[in-house]
């Protein structure tokens, strides 16, 4: 096992509440890592550093053996890191397929190709299908983006984060909205990418977490205060009265 991503001693201040308070994670290649906490506990501000839109106050962001903490988010997606469910950024106008086809094409680094259908070039449509097959909505690629129900638009949007191709997902929250159904698809889904992606996930549904993590990390008041198995998590009595609670 290799470490993909170090993070040591991350710290993020916003006037006198201190979103990120000294936070250390180490991620395993292959792995999917939880992080979990309380609203409020720094969780969004912690993906917002590692993917590059918030710049840390101190402390490091290593990835692959690469010192990214001052590299700006698109640097950090060549190098292999992408996040998804943050604000949608479907285009709603635009087929399901055409969504995921921009998305391979501007990993293929072809930007001149913006001047006809990326659909019609014949790689770009093919792996776009390919990747639609892998989130089950092949069925819906040449409906518009905006026919989809709201759990379709997260597995669209993961459609688009896989057609990157990066090594590391940063998933923030993807049950949010689903309903039990959606949900349970989801998590079936995120199980067959494990192994295969090295994914940081943000999440409130529990028995998400608990359904699909290795390693789980508990950040509270911007800070990590347990991190373990499942059942280490579970069995812990400081993450009991934190956040868990009693039960």
């Amino acid at each position: 096992m290799s470490t993909l991503l170090q993070v040591s001693g991350l710290k993020k201040q916003f006037g006198g509440v201190k979103a990120t308070d000294d936070v250390n994670i180490e991620v395993i290649k292959g792995e999917l890592h939880a992080i979990i906490g309380p609203n409020g506990a720094g969780k969004t501000t912690l993906i917002s550093q590692l993917s590059g839109a918030v710049r840390p106050d101190s402390g490091s962001i290593i990835f692959k053996g690469r010192n990214i903490t001052n590299r700006p988010a698109h640097t950090r997606a060549k190098l292999g890191i992408t996040r998804s469910f943050q604000i949608t950024s479907l285009i709603m106008s635009m087929s399901v397929l055409d969504n995921v086809a921009l998305a391979v094409q501007a990993h293929d680094g072809h930007s001149f190709k913006l001047f006809k259908p990326a659909r019609k070039v014949t790689h770009l449509r093919e792996n776009a299908l390919k990747t639609l097959q892998q989130v089950g909505l092949e069925n819906r690629a040449d409906e518009p983006a905006s026919a989809l129900s709201h759990g379709e638009h997260r597995q669209l949007e993961l459609a688009i984060a896989l057609a990157s191709s990066a090594e590391m997902m940063l998933l923030d929250e993807p049950m949010a909205g689903l309903g039990p159904e959606e949900s349970t698809t989801m998590i079936n889904f995120l199980k067959t990418l494990k192994g295969q992606k090295t994914i940081l996930l943000i999440e409130h549904d529990m028995d998400a977490v608990f359904a699909l993590a290795d390693r789980i990390s508990v950040l509270v008041y911007g800070k990590i205060i347990a991190t373990g198995k499942p059942d280490e998590i579970r069995a812990n009595d400081d993450v009991r009265h934190a956040y868990l609670g009693e039960e």
